[in-house]
């Protein structure tokens, strides 16, 4: 009889959570698996991206307000959560660039982030993590330490050696990347709203688009089925009501027309300790035969 298989999904923000592979965690929740999210920081330095949410009140409980957030989507996808407990490092803008934050979770050394993440990938014993690739989806500094403290946990873990302290060794046996926007799939949803008489808001996007930036589905090794959890996941981004506007052009393109032309969430295999063909369709590929009760 094969076990519940465990994911955990590593992001640097709450609302990283439900704009990146929520419709996965939400497929394999309904089939009977655990999933765990982690936050790695608060999301104080969050700016109000909803203009009905863009009060001093709220702005003055950010904090506060981001942790419920972030219950309420957990909630909604059916997942665990976990804090990681590290400070938002802000995305900082001027040329040139401030120095960031002393304290912060780009700056605190990297062995220190990385237990902290051993010990809960010790404690919830994943079979497989996701994390972003090395850009960080973009290139905020919390989203390129998330990806660094999240390799090198995946390699820490299973390790008796390395931070004892962190509870017994567990080694997961697959780790993947979600990666940023791909072109190909926004081309796709830009003349589909055009033919149906929608009007797009991807035009500008694609039209300032570098020519030399490789689309991000060339990397791709895994696209997993999950158009039935769309819903679900626009849910739980809604959920973040100070990042989500809800008439934004997250919600441009009508469900029906997704499910249609683009019913997958995307993952770049970057480690996998078991022997998985590629292309997959599955992020527990290779798993399901091997891990019994």
């Amino acid at each position: 009889m094969v076990e519940k298989l465990r994911l955990m999904a590593v992001h640097a923000h709450p609302d990283d959570e439900s704009s990146k592979g929520a419709a996965t965690m939400a497929r394999y929740v309904a089939e009977g698996h655990e999933v765990m999210v982690v936050s790695c920081t608060g999301g104080e330095a969050g700016s109000i991206l909803n203009p009905a949410m863009d009060r001093p009140e709220v702005l003055e409980n950010m904090a506060e307000i981001r942790r419920g957030e972030m219950a309420r989507a957990a909630e909604i996808l059916g997942v665990s959560h976990h804090w990681l407990g590290f400070v938002d490092s802000g995305l900082p803008e001027g040329d040139p660039l401030p120095p960031l934050p002393d304290g912060c979770f780009a700056v605190v050394p990297l062995e220190e982030s990385t237990e902290a993440l051993v010990r809960v990938i010790r404690e919830f014993r994943p079979h497989v993590v996701t994390t972003y690739d090395e850009n960080g989806g973009y290139p905020h500094p919390d989203h390129i330490r998330c990806h660094e403290v999240s390799v090198a946990a995946f390699e820490a873990a299973g390790d008796p050696d390395r931070f004892p302290d962190a509870g017994e060794p567990w080694q997961p046996l697959k780790l993947y990347y979600s990666h940023g926007f791909s072109r190909k799939r926004m081309t796709l949803f830009h003349e589909a709203l055009e033919a149906a008489g929608i009007e797009s808001p991807y035009g500008e996007w694609l039209a300032n688009w570098p020519a030399d930036r490789p689309d991000v589905m060339e990397r791709v090794t895994t696209r997993v089925e999950c158009a039935d959890y769309f819903e679900v996941r626009d849910e739980a981004l809604k959920a973040h009501a100070t990042q989500i506007d809800p008439t934004s052009r997250w919600f441009a393109v009508p469900l029906e027309m997704q499910r249609e032309l683009w019913p997958t969430e995307e993952y770049e295999l970057a480690r996998s300790l078991v022997d998985s063909t590629l292309p997959e369709d599955d992020l527990f590929a290779g798993l399901r035969e091997k891990v019994t009760a």
